[in-house]
């Protein structure tokens, strides 16, 4: 469990840098550079992915609290619209004109659903853990970019349905993959969580 709270936590700090330290942030940057601060930045976000995969795989499962049974079904499906917001929050998008943060608000909903589906004590500390870190940057980037102005540019509804429809093929390629970055089947004869 130590190597996935690592993980969590390192993850957590990296990301609230810019938002709750800017200072800290441009020292960095100023004593070692913008390319080798961007590197540092990568290495220590793909070191904290690779920390929770491990720590995931490797903790041992304990029981926290029972699922409702409805709860697997509504994260499949809240998933789907956990990656559309993702996609969302990197270009032109209607969705912008209702949620400030795409991508973090796509986060909450994955952590959510995940919690929803899962009641064991790594699920709580990884899928907590992350959702705790989007709610916090969700109110320090909020705060340092001040009152929301929504984008003037949006897309047409057809450009919308597509991304959709690209979630939607994400979707099945993660569902498929599930067990191999998890250890978790989604369907099949092992299929759980």
């Amino acid at each position: 469990m130590g190597a996935l709270i690592a993980g969590i936590l390192l993850w957590s700090v990296v990301h609230l840098v810019k938002s709750v330290a800017p200072g800290l942030r441009s020292a960095i940057r100023g004593k070692i550079g913008e390319g080798p601060h961007q590197g540092l930045v990568a290495l220590l976000i793909i070191s904290s992915i690779a920390l929770m995969i491990y720590g995931w795989r490797t903790a041992q499962y304990e029981f926290v609290y029972d699922p409702p049974s409805w709860g697997r079904h509504l994260n499949m499906l809240l998933m789907v619209f956990a990656i559309f917001l993702f996609g969302a929050a990197q270009g032109k998008s209607q969705v912008k004109q209702f949620i400030r943060h795409p991508m973090l608000t796509g986060m909450l909903v994955w952590a959510g659903g995940h919690l929803l589906a899962n009641g064991d004590s790594r699920s709580l500390v990884l899928f907590g853990g992350l959702g705790l870190w989007a709610l916090i940057s969700i109110f320090t980037v909020s705060r340092n970019e001040g009152p929301w102005i929504k984008p003037t540019e949006t897309v047409t509804l057809g450009r919308e349905i597509l991304s959709f429809a690209i979630a939607l093929v994400l979707y099945a390629i993660l569902f498929g993959m599930h067990r191999f970055y998890t250890g978790i089947a989604l369907a099949g004869p092992n299929a759980t969580g």
